[in-house]
Protein backbone atom coordinates (compact mmCIF):
# COMPACT_ATOMS: atom_id res chain seq x y z
CA UNK A 1 0.00 0.00 0.00
CA UNK A 2 1.25 3.26 -0.80
CA UNK A 3 1.69 6.61 1.34
CA UNK A 4 -0.64 8.50 -0.77
CA UNK A 5 -3.43 5.62 0.14
CA UNK A 6 -2.67 6.69 3.93
CA UNK A 7 -2.62 10.33 3.51
CA UNK A 8 -5.95 10.00 2.02
CA UNK A 9 -7.02 8.07 4.62
CA UNK A 10 -5.83 10.90 7.30
CA UNK A 11 -7.76 13.27 4.97
CA UNK A 12 -10.95 11.95 5.01
CA UNK A 13 -10.64 11.48 9.25
CA UNK A 14 -10.38 15.98 9.43
CA UNK A 15 -13.51 16.63 10.49
CA UNK A 16 -13.35 13.92 12.79
CA UNK A 17 -10.20 15.02 14.31
CA UNK A 18 -11.40 18.91 14.58
CA UNK A 19 -14.10 17.40 16.88
CA UNK A 20 -12.05 15.02 19.21
CA UNK A 21 -9.87 18.26 19.52
CA UNK A 22 -12.66 20.23 20.17
CA UNK A 23 -14.25 17.74 23.10
CA UNK A 24 -10.41 17.54 24.54
CA UNK A 25 -10.24 21.07 25.11
CA UNK A 26 -13.69 21.53 26.73
CA UNK A 27 -11.94 19.74 29.52
CA UNK A 28 -9.87 21.41 32.06
CA UNK A 29 -6.90 19.83 32.89
CA UNK A 30 -4.92 22.25 35.24
CA UNK A 31 -2.35 21.31 37.74
CA UNK A 32 -3.09 21.52 41.62
CA UNK A 33 -0.53 24.45 41.71
CA UNK A 34 -2.52 26.03 39.93
CA UNK A 35 -6.12 25.45 41.42
CA UNK A 36 -6.56 22.27 39.26
CA UNK A 37 -7.78 19.21 39.67
CA UNK A 38 -5.51 17.50 36.93
CA UNK A 39 -5.89 15.44 34.19
CA UNK A 40 -8.54 12.75 35.49
CA UNK A 41 -11.78 13.95 33.75
CA UNK A 42 -10.04 14.71 30.36
CA UNK A 43 -8.00 10.86 30.73
CA UNK A 44 -11.91 9.63 31.02
CA UNK A 45 -12.96 11.47 27.97
CA UNK A 46 -9.88 10.36 26.04
CA UNK A 47 -9.76 6.65 27.14
CA UNK A 48 -13.92 6.82 25.34
CA UNK A 49 -12.01 8.01 22.33
CA UNK A 50 -9.19 5.43 22.30
CA UNK A 51 -11.24 2.17 23.17
CA UNK A 52 -12.89 1.88 19.80
CA UNK A 53 -10.43 2.19 17.63
CA UNK A 54 -8.61 -1.00 18.58
CA UNK A 55 -5.23 -0.61 20.03
CA UNK A 56 -3.67 -4.03 21.10
CA UNK A 57 -3.50 -2.56 24.44
CA UNK A 58 -4.51 0.32 26.79
CA UNK A 59 -2.64 0.50 30.35
CA UNK A 60 -3.12 3.48 32.78
CA UNK A 61 -0.51 4.05 35.11
CA UNK A 62 -1.91 5.81 37.48
CA UNK A 63 0.69 8.30 40.09
CA UNK A 64 -0.77 8.98 43.80
CA UNK A 65 -1.14 12.68 44.29
CA UNK A 66 -3.40 13.50 47.29
CA UNK A 67 -3.87 17.43 46.23
CA UNK A 68 -6.28 16.43 43.40
CA UNK A 69 -9.77 15.42 44.61
CA UNK A 70 -9.42 11.73 42.77
CA UNK A 71 -6.55 11.14 44.45
CA UNK A 72 -4.44 10.42 41.11
CA UNK A 73 -2.93 11.53 38.04
CA UNK A 74 -3.66 9.78 34.93
CA UNK A 75 -1.06 8.70 32.37
CA UNK A 76 -2.31 6.16 29.33
CA UNK A 77 -0.18 4.29 27.34
CA UNK A 78 -1.84 2.93 24.08
CA UNK A 79 0.05 -0.05 22.09
CA UNK A 80 -0.25 -0.87 18.51
CA UNK A 81 2.01 -4.58 18.25
CA UNK A 82 3.77 -4.12 15.17
CA UNK A 83 6.39 -7.13 13.59
CA UNK A 84 9.01 -5.48 15.76
CA UNK A 85 8.14 -5.92 19.70
CA UNK A 86 11.16 -5.02 21.51
CA UNK A 87 12.40 -1.87 20.24
CA UNK A 88 9.24 1.01 20.22
CA UNK A 89 8.16 3.82 18.30
CA UNK A 90 7.02 6.02 21.28
CA UNK A 91 5.26 9.25 20.59
CA UNK A 92 4.28 11.31 23.65
CA UNK A 93 1.71 14.04 24.15
CA UNK A 94 0.61 15.31 27.37
CA UNK A 95 -3.20 15.97 28.88
CA UNK A 96 -2.71 18.90 31.25
CA UNK A 97 -2.50 22.37 30.57
CA UNK A 98 -1.40 25.97 31.81
CA UNK A 99 -4.31 27.85 33.30
CA UNK A 100 -6.24 30.65 30.82
CA UNK A 101 -4.52 33.58 32.59
CA UNK A 102 -6.33 37.13 32.21
CA UNK A 103 -9.90 36.42 31.25
CA UNK A 104 -9.77 39.82 29.16
CA UNK A 105 -7.26 38.86 26.75
CA UNK A 106 -9.47 35.84 25.68
CA UNK A 107 -11.19 37.85 22.73
CA UNK A 108 -11.92 35.05 19.98
CA UNK A 109 -13.73 32.62 22.72
CA UNK A 110 -13.37 32.02 25.92
CA UNK A 111 -10.54 29.47 26.99
CA UNK A 112 -12.57 26.10 27.28
CA UNK A 113 -15.36 26.60 24.56
CA UNK A 114 -13.33 25.88 21.70
CA UNK A 115 -14.44 27.39 18.08
CA UNK A 116 -13.07 27.28 14.57
CA UNK A 117 -12.18 29.99 12.66
CA UNK A 118 -10.45 30.29 9.34
CA UNK A 119 -8.91 27.10 9.89
CA UNK A 120 -8.40 27.17 13.44
CA UNK A 121 -9.19 25.40 16.39
CA UNK A 122 -9.19 28.36 19.55
CA UNK A 123 -8.89 26.84 23.03
CA UNK A 124 -6.67 26.46 25.94
CA UNK A 125 -4.74 23.57 25.23
CA UNK A 126 -5.11 23.22 21.64
CA UNK A 127 -1.91 23.59 20.07
CA UNK A 128 -0.22 22.60 23.46
CA UNK A 129 -0.47 19.61 23.32
CA UNK A 130 -4.06 18.41 21.39
CA UNK A 131 -2.93 19.13 18.55
CA UNK A 132 -0.35 16.61 18.19
CA UNK A 133 -2.19 14.44 20.83
CA UNK A 134 -5.01 14.16 18.36
CA UNK A 135 -2.91 13.74 15.26
CA UNK A 136 -0.86 10.58 16.95
CA UNK A 137 -4.33 8.78 17.52
CA UNK A 138 -5.38 9.58 14.05
CA UNK A 139 -2.43 7.95 12.49
CA UNK A 140 -2.66 4.84 14.11
CA UNK A 141 -6.44 5.35 13.21
CA UNK A 142 -5.75 5.89 9.48
CA UNK A 143 -2.88 2.72 9.31
CA UNK A 144 -6.28 0.34 11.10
CA UNK A 145 -8.63 1.58 8.85
CA UNK A 146 -6.42 0.62 6.02
CA UNK A 147 -5.83 -3.05 7.80
CA UNK A 148 -1.81 -1.82 8.15
CA UNK A 149 0.98 -3.38 10.42
CA UNK A 150 3.49 -1.00 12.02
CA UNK A 151 7.18 -2.18 11.99
CA UNK A 152 8.04 -1.93 15.21
CA UNK A 153 5.35 -1.47 17.85
CA UNK A 154 4.00 1.85 18.09
CA UNK A 155 3.00 3.13 21.69
CA UNK A 156 1.34 6.26 22.16
CA UNK A 157 1.28 7.58 25.92
CA UNK A 158 -0.48 10.07 26.92
CA UNK A 159 0.92 11.82 29.92
CA UNK A 160 0.17 13.92 33.11
CA UNK A 161 1.74 16.70 34.61
CA UNK A 162 4.10 17.80 32.03
CA UNK A 163 3.63 21.69 32.39
CA UNK A 164 4.43 21.25 36.31
CA UNK A 165 7.97 18.77 36.04
CA UNK A 166 6.25 15.70 35.39
CA UNK A 167 6.33 14.15 38.53
CA UNK A 168 3.27 12.69 38.20
CA UNK A 169 3.66 12.00 34.44
CA UNK A 170 6.77 10.60 32.22
CA UNK A 171 8.86 10.35 35.17
CA UNK A 172 6.69 8.01 36.60
CA UNK A 173 6.43 5.67 33.74
CA UNK A 174 10.01 5.81 33.70
CA UNK A 175 10.37 4.59 36.97
CA UNK A 176 7.40 1.86 35.51
CA UNK A 177 10.30 0.99 33.75
CA UNK A 178 8.85 1.01 30.34
CA UNK A 179 11.18 2.49 28.13
CA UNK A 180 14.75 0.82 26.92
CA UNK A 181 17.69 1.99 25.41
CA UNK A 182 16.44 1.04 22.05
CA UNK A 183 13.26 2.86 21.47
CA UNK A 184 12.53 6.02 19.65
CA UNK A 185 11.46 8.55 21.56
CA UNK A 186 9.22 11.32 19.72
CA UNK A 187 8.20 14.04 21.94
CA UNK A 188 5.61 16.63 19.62
CA UNK A 189 5.83 19.34 22.29
CA UNK A 190 7.73 21.84 20.29
CA UNK A 191 8.32 23.38 17.03
CA UNK A 192 7.96 26.16 14.40
CA UNK A 193 5.84 26.73 11.48
CA UNK A 194 6.45 24.89 8.40
CA UNK A 195 7.79 21.47 10.43
CA UNK A 196 11.44 22.02 9.72
CA UNK A 197 12.67 21.90 13.46
CA UNK A 198 13.96 19.01 14.91
CA UNK A 199 14.73 19.55 18.83
CA UNK A 200 18.02 17.73 19.82
CA UNK A 201 19.02 19.72 22.99
CA UNK A 202 17.21 21.78 25.78
CA UNK A 203 18.59 24.74 28.13
CA UNK A 204 18.87 24.36 32.02
CA UNK A 205 15.66 25.77 33.99
CA UNK A 206 15.67 27.48 36.94
CA UNK A 207 12.39 28.56 39.05
CA UNK A 208 12.64 30.36 42.47
CA UNK A 209 10.04 32.87 44.34
CA UNK A 210 11.44 36.20 46.03
CA UNK A 211 9.88 36.58 49.07
CA UNK A 212 10.58 40.56 50.74
CA UNK A 213 9.74 41.30 54.16
CA UNK A 214 9.70 44.93 55.07
CA UNK A 215 7.19 46.33 57.78
CA UNK A 216 3.10 47.00 57.33
CA UNK A 217 1.75 50.47 58.13
CA UNK A 218 -1.15 52.55 56.79
CA UNK A 219 -0.60 54.03 53.73
CA UNK A 220 -1.10 57.30 54.73
CA UNK A 221 1.97 57.45 57.06
CA UNK A 222 5.09 55.49 54.93
CA UNK A 223 7.92 56.45 57.47
CA UNK A 224 6.46 54.23 60.17
CA UNK A 225 6.91 50.87 58.08
CA UNK A 226 8.74 49.60 55.15
CA UNK A 227 7.35 48.84 52.03
CA UNK A 228 7.84 45.23 51.12
CA UNK A 229 6.03 45.67 47.38
CA UNK A 230 8.45 48.67 46.71
CA UNK A 231 11.49 46.93 47.56
CA UNK A 232 10.56 43.71 46.07
CA UNK A 233 10.30 45.21 42.67
CA UNK A 234 13.35 47.12 42.91
CA UNK A 235 14.94 44.07 44.10
CA UNK A 236 13.68 41.55 41.10
CA UNK A 237 14.56 44.67 38.49
CA UNK A 238 17.76 44.90 39.74
CA UNK A 239 18.63 41.32 40.06
CA UNK A 240 17.01 40.78 36.37
CA UNK A 241 19.76 43.45 35.33
CA UNK A 242 22.59 41.84 36.94
CA UNK A 243 21.67 38.24 35.71
CA UNK A 244 21.32 39.53 32.27
CA UNK A 245 24.38 41.30 32.19
CA UNK A 246 26.91 38.62 33.84
CA UNK A 247 25.31 35.93 31.84
CA UNK A 248 24.94 37.29 28.63
CA UNK A 249 26.85 34.76 26.08
CA UNK A 250 24.85 34.04 23.21
CA UNK A 251 24.44 30.55 21.45
CA UNK A 252 22.82 30.43 18.06
CA UNK A 253 22.15 26.56 18.39
CA UNK A 254 19.40 27.62 20.43
CA UNK A 255 16.02 29.58 19.67
CA UNK A 256 16.51 31.76 21.81
CA UNK A 257 20.72 32.15 21.37
CA UNK A 258 20.47 33.99 25.44
CA UNK A 259 19.72 33.00 28.75
CA UNK A 260 16.42 34.18 29.79
CA UNK A 261 15.30 35.26 33.25
CA UNK A 262 11.88 36.59 33.64
CA UNK A 263 9.88 37.80 36.23
CA UNK A 264 6.54 35.98 36.06
CA UNK A 265 4.20 35.21 38.69
CA UNK A 266 3.47 37.66 41.31
CA UNK A 267 1.27 36.94 44.69
CA UNK A 268 -1.28 38.92 46.07
CA UNK A 269 -0.05 40.62 49.06
CA UNK A 270 -2.26 43.79 50.83
CA UNK A 271 -6.50 43.26 50.65
CA UNK A 272 -6.44 46.92 51.20
CA UNK A 273 -5.42 50.27 49.10
CA UNK A 274 -4.81 52.21 51.85
CA UNK A 275 -1.92 49.57 53.77
CA UNK A 276 1.52 49.47 52.76
CA UNK A 277 2.84 45.88 52.49
CA UNK A 278 5.07 44.28 54.95
CA UNK A 279 4.99 41.22 53.11
CA UNK A 280 5.70 40.75 48.91
CA UNK A 281 6.19 37.54 46.55
CA UNK A 282 7.13 37.71 43.01
CA UNK A 283 8.26 34.13 41.50
CA UNK A 284 11.46 34.16 38.25
CA UNK A 285 11.83 31.66 35.61
CA UNK A 286 14.86 31.48 34.26
CA UNK A 287 16.22 29.36 30.79
CA UNK A 288 19.88 29.17 30.70
CA UNK A 289 22.12 27.73 28.53
CA UNK A 290 23.58 24.61 29.27
CA UNK A 291 27.57 26.57 29.17
CA UNK A 292 26.32 28.06 32.98
CA UNK A 293 26.70 26.62 35.96
CA UNK A 294 23.63 26.71 37.76
CA UNK A 295 25.33 26.92 41.40
CA UNK A 296 27.40 29.73 40.51
CA UNK A 297 23.99 31.37 39.20
CA UNK A 298 22.10 30.81 42.42
CA UNK A 299 25.56 31.84 44.28
CA UNK A 300 25.16 35.40 42.54
CA UNK A 301 21.61 35.56 43.45
CA UNK A 302 22.24 34.88 47.52
CA UNK A 303 24.83 36.82 47.40
CA UNK A 304 22.70 40.34 45.66
CA UNK A 305 20.08 38.92 48.26
CA UNK A 306 22.31 39.81 51.39
CA UNK A 307 23.51 43.20 49.41
CA UNK A 308 19.80 44.25 49.18
CA UNK A 309 19.05 43.38 52.94
CA UNK A 310 22.57 45.46 53.68
CA UNK A 311 21.01 48.47 51.94
CA UNK A 312 17.58 48.40 52.38
CA UNK A 313 16.95 46.65 55.69
CA UNK A 314 14.62 44.46 54.22
CA UNK A 315 14.51 40.62 54.36
CA UNK A 316 15.18 38.93 51.56
CA UNK A 317 14.63 34.97 50.88
CA UNK A 318 15.26 33.11 48.01
CA UNK A 319 12.99 30.17 47.21
CA UNK A 320 14.29 27.18 44.73
CA UNK A 321 11.00 25.65 42.87
CA UNK A 322 12.83 24.24 40.30
CA UNK A 323 16.49 23.44 39.55
CA UNK A 324 17.26 21.40 36.39
CA UNK A 325 20.59 20.69 34.34
CA UNK A 326 20.37 20.15 31.18
CA UNK A 327 21.48 16.90 29.99
CA UNK A 328 23.60 15.96 27.59
CA UNK A 329 22.28 16.33 23.73
CA UNK A 330 20.97 13.59 21.78
CA UNK A 331 23.37 12.45 19.10
CA UNK A 332 22.68 14.17 15.65
CA UNK A 333 23.28 10.63 14.17
CA UNK A 334 20.70 8.51 16.57
CA UNK A 335 18.40 6.19 15.02
CA UNK A 336 15.28 8.70 15.91
CA UNK A 337 17.12 11.63 14.35
CA UNK A 338 18.25 10.17 11.33
CA UNK A 339 14.83 8.70 10.94
CA UNK A 340 12.73 11.77 11.44
CA UNK A 341 14.68 13.68 9.18
CA UNK A 342 14.13 11.13 6.13
CA UNK A 343 10.65 10.99 7.01
CA UNK A 344 10.27 14.67 7.45
CA UNK A 345 11.84 14.66 3.55
CA UNK A 346 9.83 12.24 1.85
CA UNK A 347 6.35 13.66 3.52
CA UNK A 348 7.19 17.42 3.77
CA UNK A 349 9.78 17.51 0.97
CA UNK A 350 12.07 20.16 3.17
CA UNK A 351 15.29 20.08 4.56
CA UNK A 352 15.18 19.73 8.16
CA UNK A 353 17.43 21.48 10.56
CA UNK A 354 18.91 20.03 14.22
CA UNK A 355 19.18 22.65 17.10
CA UNK A 356 18.02 23.24 21.19
CA UNK A 357 15.13 25.13 22.63
CA UNK A 358 14.81 26.70 26.00
CA UNK A 359 11.38 25.14 26.88
CA UNK A 360 11.47 22.35 28.72
CA UNK A 361 9.63 19.25 27.41
CA UNK A 362 9.87 15.39 28.71
CA UNK A 363 12.15 14.82 26.62
CA UNK A 364 14.95 15.90 28.85
CA UNK A 365 13.95 13.17 31.17
CA UNK A 366 14.71 10.65 28.25
CA UNK A 367 18.36 12.46 28.16
CA UNK A 368 19.15 11.76 31.34
CA UNK A 369 18.79 8.04 31.10
CA UNK A 370 20.65 8.00 28.52
CA UNK A 371 17.79 7.61 25.77
CA UNK A 372 17.51 9.19 22.29
CA UNK A 373 14.40 11.59 22.17
CA UNK A 374 13.71 14.41 19.74
CA UNK A 375 11.00 17.24 20.02
CA UNK A 376 8.92 17.87 16.59
CA UNK A 377 5.58 19.37 15.33
CA UNK A 378 4.39 22.09 13.08
CA UNK A 379 2.99 25.07 15.56
CA UNK A 380 2.50 28.52 15.30
CA UNK A 381 4.52 28.93 18.81
CA UNK A 382 1.03 29.54 20.71
CA UNK A 383 1.47 27.75 23.64
CA UNK A 384 0.56 29.43 26.60
CA UNK A 385 -0.60 32.86 25.36
CA UNK A 386 -4.74 34.09 25.05
CA UNK A 387 -6.48 33.22 22.45
CA UNK A 388 -4.46 30.17 21.68
CA UNK A 389 -4.79 27.92 18.46
CA UNK A 390 -4.13 24.97 16.34
CA UNK A 391 -4.18 25.13 12.72
CA UNK A 392 -5.88 22.33 11.34
CA UNK A 393 -3.78 21.87 8.21
CA UNK A 394 -0.98 21.07 10.86
CA UNK A 395 -2.93 18.74 12.54
CA UNK A 396 -3.24 16.73 9.76
CA UNK A 397 -0.14 16.96 7.76
CA UNK A 398 2.03 16.24 11.34
CA UNK A 399 -0.54 13.21 11.11
CA UNK A 400 0.81 12.44 8.43
CA UNK A 401 4.17 12.24 9.10
CA UNK A 402 3.41 10.24 12.29
CA UNK A 403 1.77 7.45 10.21
CA UNK A 404 5.01 7.34 8.30
CA UNK A 405 7.21 7.23 11.11
CA UNK A 406 4.84 4.01 12.29
CA UNK A 407 5.46 2.61 8.94
CA UNK A 408 8.89 3.08 8.55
Amino acid sequence: MQSHDIFSEIERQREEMKETLMQLIRIPAIAPENGGEGEVHKAEKLMQILEPIGFDKIEQFNAKDERVPSGKRPNIVAYYDGEITDKKLWIITHLDVVPPGEDSLWTVTKPFEPITKMDRIYGRGSEDNGQSLVASIFAVKALKNLNMKPKRTTALAFVADEEQGSTYGIQHLIKEELFNKDDLIIVPDSGNENGSFIEIAEKSSLGFRIHTTGRQAHASRPATGLNAHRLGMEYALTLDKMLHKKYSIKNEYFDPPESTFEPTKKEKNVDALNIIPGEDIIHFDCRILPSYDLEEILADIHMFAEEFERKTGAKIKNEILRKSVAPKPTAINSKVVTMLEETIKKVRGIEPKVGGIGGGTCAAFFRRIEVPAVVWSTIDEMAHQPNEYAKMQNMVEDSKVFASLITS
